[in-house]
């Protein structure tokens, strides 16, 4: 093939001077963005983990599985800048130019960057389908571990904490020990019950749940099935349970947003037939009160026109049953953790996607670049960056929040970026 000179071998040339600008752009963006989301982390860690003086190697790990979070969010947004002042340095110093005249048409121009776009999508995918799910399961399991040599990490010295259904106060905290304890809960017969000790230490004994032994106690009991009735007394030691999940957000197990693609789609599958099997319940309940609506309407009429007088009762049970079939006709069967799964679910696409999606919109939007193509197109590319999130946020709420489709939730954005693209693409055609 050969075209104002210029063959295939020269193509490949093309694309290959292309595509490294395009790769180093987005590879300095990458940075950026990962350096934002990193020092952020960091930060956080150091409030909560570095101020109570665990080891740094640990904190160290506790970083190390936090990165997948980060990588998987700055891939798309790295594409877009990359993309932006890629081909913007290419129109603010006329190089644009000199391939048209040269009769490269733009699309050969863009193929190298949507391929490569379509790579970053895939990196993308693969960080948030597999590698988040292993850095949350280790960063949780390290943290676990932490907790028992460091239980400042979650009982801060002189604080108050809530557990479901109890209240926890102490004194002062350290590796050795946790002092002073005083805990406000409800025994099994529902009697109000306060313990205090002198001292206490986590054991991790049981799965599950944080043991906390408890030494020089005093447990005074109030209420319960003898409301009038209260006991008193003492212990050498005593354990007390705590689970897990209630002591910190990181022992909440694997949500969706942690879990890779195909385990979140075989529990929305559990969920919906759970859903269906309940729909199908109501159905034969409506069914049922219809049938036995019928019945009574029969024995009603019958009995109407040997007692007049019965008129009443049959009118009242008739409007009964009609209210009861209304009513379940009415009553709405829904699984708000469904709604979150399927959010969560085609997130985990609609994100990667989104590198496709900005490359789109970029390209024909850098073409416009004059001047300053590189610093115009990151400017730009961190404006669409924060509209984009800003709409990926309130589309999520919208979905948690209400029924709105979850599909729609996740992939407005998409669709949103996509629409200027092909508008930008027009303009340009135009101009």
């Amino acid at each position: 093939m050969w075209i104002y000179g210029v063959n295939n071998r020269s193509y490949r040339k093309i694309y290959g001077y292309i595509g490294a600008e395009f790769i180093f752009s987005t590879f300095t963006a990458f940075l950026f963005f990962f350096c934002v989301f990193f020092i952020n982390q960091l930060l956080l860690l150091a409030e909560e983990v570095l101020s109570k003086k665990v080891p740094f190697l640990d904190v160290a790990r506790l970083i190390l599985y936090s990165l997948p979070a980060i990588v998987a969010f700055s891939a798309p947004f790295s594409a877009l800048v990359g993309c932006l002042m890629a081909v913007g340095k290419f129109a603010s110093s006329n190089e644009i130019i000199a391939f048209k005249a040269s009769g490269i048409p733009q699309i050969r121009l863009f193929i190298p960057i949507f391929l490569l776009g379509g790579a970053f999508a895939l990196l993308s995918f693969a960080v948030n389908d597999y590698f988040l799910p292993w850095g949350t399961v280790n960063f949780t399991k390290l943290y676990r571990k932490l907790l028992y040599s460091h239980p400042e990490l979650e009982l801060e010295s002189y604080s108050i904490k809530n557990y479901q259904d109890s209240i926890l106060t102490n004194g002062p905290v350290s590796s050795e020990g946790i002092q002073q304890i005083l805990i406000l809960d409800k025994d099994p017969d529902g009697a109000k019950r306060i313990i205090s000790s002198e001292k206490g230490y986590l054991d991790k004994s049981i799965p599950g749940v944080v043991q906390l032994v408890l030494q020089g106690v005093s447990i005074l009991s109030v209420g319960g099935r003898e409301k009038e009735r209260y006991t008193y007394s003492f212990a050498e030691q005593m354990s007390y349970n705590i689970l897990l999940k209630n002591v910190s957000i990181s022992f909440r197990g694997l949500g969706p947003r942690e879990m890779s693609s195909y385990d979140v789609y075989k529990e929305i599958q559990k969920k919906l037939k759970d859903v269906n099997e309940k729909i199908h319940e109501q159905r034969m309940r409506i069914q049922s009160l219809r049938y036995r609506y019928g019945e009574e309407y029969s024995a009603g009429v019958q009995l109407i026109l040997k007692t007049p007088s019965a008129f009443g009762s049959v009118r009242e049970n008739l409007s009964r049953l009609s209210q009861q079939i209304e009513q379940e006709k009415n009553r709405s069967i829904q699984d708000r953790s469904l709604q979150l799964y399927l959010i969560e679910f085609y997130k985990k696409f609609s994100i990667p996607a989104g590198c496709i999606f900005f490359i789109i919109f970029a390209f024909p939007t850098a073409l416009f670049t004059k001047r300053s193509g590189k610093v115009v197109g990151f400017g730009l590319g961190l404006l669409v960056s924060i509209f984009y999130w800003g709409m990926l946020v309130a589309g999520q709420t919208l979905g948690v929040r209400t029924s709105f489709s979850p599909f729609l939730s996740m992939w407005i954005p998409n669709f949103v970026i996509l629409v200027l693209g092909l508008v930008s693409f027009l303009m340009g055609r135009n101009r």
